[in-house]
């Protein structure tokens, strides 16, 4: 049975969105089959619309290689727009609430003309003790925060602080310009490193100063991808841990700017746009 789709964007990071409340799939075979950008419709994942009972309406999101995510800040904002623009959801006073794999989010629309073009995410606290993240608690010691954690990557050593915004994050500073960095390399290193049992998803970024950041991303399960929403998160609360940056940063990514804000404390928020590309049919 052919399935309807559309395919999305959030400053460059690009999902397709499934209404799946009446569907049996497989979708970790599917978003390997959609994601290939040769063969399929090429993305950085899928996310799916199911039915909730905790939540106005509950996503799952799959990686390009099949795997579950537990959350993405792009996604999660894309999958919003999938669902406000065909009323399969509609925000209240308070926006949208979405069930995710790390819990409720909740999603401000901006809207324009009846369809939403950017949202503000509540992203949650983030998680800094190494069991939550998690990082090998035994390469760490007794910590409350891994910060300047060393890694070794092949012939080189690189320091990472990591933390969990919904997914495991290790972010690295390097000196040189993150365009200059070995990403593509370096990147597989990190996120299957035997530090990270669930793997992880791997950022580098350039303080540019107190409110500007410039990143690159390596998600895991995807490679390097043009935005991410947790990715951006991750460095925003990475470089306030290092007294690096103000409360509210914009990170330049390859596909766009992103704004974040974290108060030290509390939770991360996301800001965005939300774009629709084309819809679609994929055969069966």
């Amino acid at each position: 049975m052919a399935l309807p789709f559309a395919k999305l964007h959030g400053a460059g990071n690009d999902y397709i969105a499934i209404d799946g409340r009446d569907e049996n799939r497989d979708w970790g075979e599917l978003s390997r089959a959609m994601s290939e950008l040769h063969f399929g419709a090429g993305s950085d994942g899928i996310v799916v619309v199911l039915p909730s009972d905790r939540a106005q309406v509950r996503m799952r999101i799959f990686n390009p290689d099949g795997s579950e995510a537990e959350m993405s800040g792009n996604g999660v904002r894309l999958f919003s727009k999938f669902v406000i623009d065909r009323n399969i959801a509609i925000p209240g006073s308070g926006g949208l609430h979405v069930e995710t794999m790390a819990g409720i989010r909740t999603i401000e629309p901006t809207m324009d003309g009846g369809v939403m073009v950017a949202g503000r995410v509540a992203m949650g606290a983030p998680l800094l003790a190494p069991a939550e993240i998690p990082v090998d608690t035994d390469a760490t010691g007794d910590v409350d925060r891994v910060i300047n954690l060393p890694v070794d990557v092949g012939e080189r050593s690189i320091e990472v602080t990591c933390l969990s915004v919904g997914n495991p994050h290790a972010v690295h500073f390097p000196d040189g310009d993150v365009d200059d960095f070995p990403l593509l390399e370096i990147g597989p290193r990190v996120e299957s490193h035997e530090l990270f049992p669930n793997r992880i998803n791997f950022e580098i970024a350039n303080v540019i100063d107190r409110g500007h950041i410039k990143a690159r991303i390596f998600e895991r399960g995807a490679g390097e991808t043009l935005s991410s929403g947790t990715g951006s998160s991750a460095v925003c609360v990475a470089a306030r841990l290092h007294g690096l940056v103000d409360e509210s940063v914009e990170i330049s990514v390859p596909g766009g700017i992103l704004k974040l804000s974290w108060d030290g404390k509390g939770e991360v928020y996301l800001e965005g746009p939300t774009v629709e590309v084309y819809t679609g049919i994929w055969p069966e």
